[in-house]
């Protein structure tokens, strides 16, 4: 992989200035700045700039970085890929108010950035909480999305949101008395202990994100997440209320990248991009408001982490409300855990390519 660099960029795209310096650049990428008045978007560009775009989004806690090894991938096949910084995350704007991580607020961002980019319809491919908003997206504006690529989480069309979770949790492996969350306690955990929840990360952010971007394995399978006991454990951590000393998997992450992905946290913390799971009620009213009841008609892809011990769709109820919803729905299972895009680069490739040749034609 190449090193990253920065540089400072000006310039404009589609009346939209473009300000402020680069986050991260190498000879991949170029990186870019929408500015509107409600909101900044940081973002990477590359491949050719009249190639038909896939737009890249990133969950909790990645950066536009997460994406390199599929915008290295796809930009060489003729598309301009794209990948924000996710409100919150890197060079974007990152709001002190809880509710402005509401994905009605996520999906009002990469609009803009759509159109700031001449809103030709495009592939759209979400990882982890970018698979919510990637969906919202389709389900309420597709005539923006040619098709969708969801990754590691599947779609929930009446909302992703505890209380739409918790009934699909496998109850053979988390016993309600013990696990009433199931795996998705530490869900539970951002929304009553907040404030610790972000202090724990930040004591060693290097440390925080290397133990928490590891590669999965089938050695978990059929055992219960340590997510489902932070809060019997007071914390990810438990009593130290720290990462544990973790390197960085080299294998999933450049080491220049992942210096960025420290940097990047050091500036915003934790606390914005934990922001994004304090919001259940308003994203439930929004995914109910999309039309005809959130259902997609365009080609689908789920991408599945066969030893994801959160989001495996194949040893619960957790991929139903996505078959039910989803017109032409293809699922792939990958033996991979839950950062796909990292841990199984070149077959998140492979699916994808073989998908929208498949569905897309292209």
């Amino acid at each position: 992989m190449i090193a990253v660099h920065r540089r400072a960029f000006v310039g404009s795209l589609a009346g939209v200035a473009l300000t402020g310096p680069a986050v991260a650049e190498d000879a991949s990428f170029t990186v870019r700045r929408v500015a509107t008045p409600r909101h900044t978007t940081a973002y990477l560009d590359t491949g050719p700039a009249d190639g038909p775009p896939m737009i890249f989004v990133h969950g909790w806690p990645e950066l536009s970085l997460v994406w390199r090894a599929q915008m290295e991938h796809f930009a060489v096949a003729g598309w301009r890929c794209i990948a924000p910084d996710m409100r919150g995350y890197g060079g974007s704007s990152t709001p002190k108010a809880t509710s402005a991580y509401a994905i009605r607020e996520l999906v009002a961002d990469i609009i803009e950035l759509h159109d700031a980019l001449g809103g030709a319809p495009a592939v759209w491919v979400g990882h982890d909480w970018g698979s919510p908003v990637v969906s919202a997206l389709a389900a309420r504006h597709p005539e923006r999305c040619r098709g969708a690529v969801l990754i590691s989480l599947p779609y929930f069309p009446r909302g992703f949101a505890l209380a739409n979770l918790t009934p699909l949790v496998d109850r053979s492996l988390y016993p309600v008395d013990q696990y009433p969350d199931g795996q998705w306690d530490y869900f539970r955990f951002y929304q009553t202990h907040f404030d610790q929840a972000a202090r724990d990360y930040e004591a060693d952010i290097p440390a925080t994100l290397a133990s928490i971007l590891k590669p999965g394995s089938p050695a978990d399978v059929g055992k219960p997440s340590p997510t489902a006991r932070v809060t019997a454990n007071g914390g990810r951590y438990g009593a130290a209320h720290r990462a544990p000393p973790t390197l960085p998997g080299a294998s999933m992450i450049p080491q220049a990248d992942f210096d960025t992905w420290t940097a990047a946290f050091r500036k915003t913390g934790f606390g914005p991009a934990d922001a994004w799971y304090l919001n259940d009620a308003a994203n439930i009213a929004y995914a109910e408001g999309a039309p005809d009841r959130g259902r997609l008609h365009q080609p689908i892809l789920f991408l599945n982490g066969a030893w994801d011990g959160i989001c495996d769709i194949t040893r619960s109820r957790l991929g139903e409300p996505m078959h039910q919803a989803c017109a032409d729905l293809t699922v792939v299972d990958l033996p991979g855990g839950h950062w796909l895009p990292l841990e199984r680069q070149a077959e998140v490739n492979a699916a994808i390519d073989r998908w929208r040749s498949a569905k897309l034609g292209m």
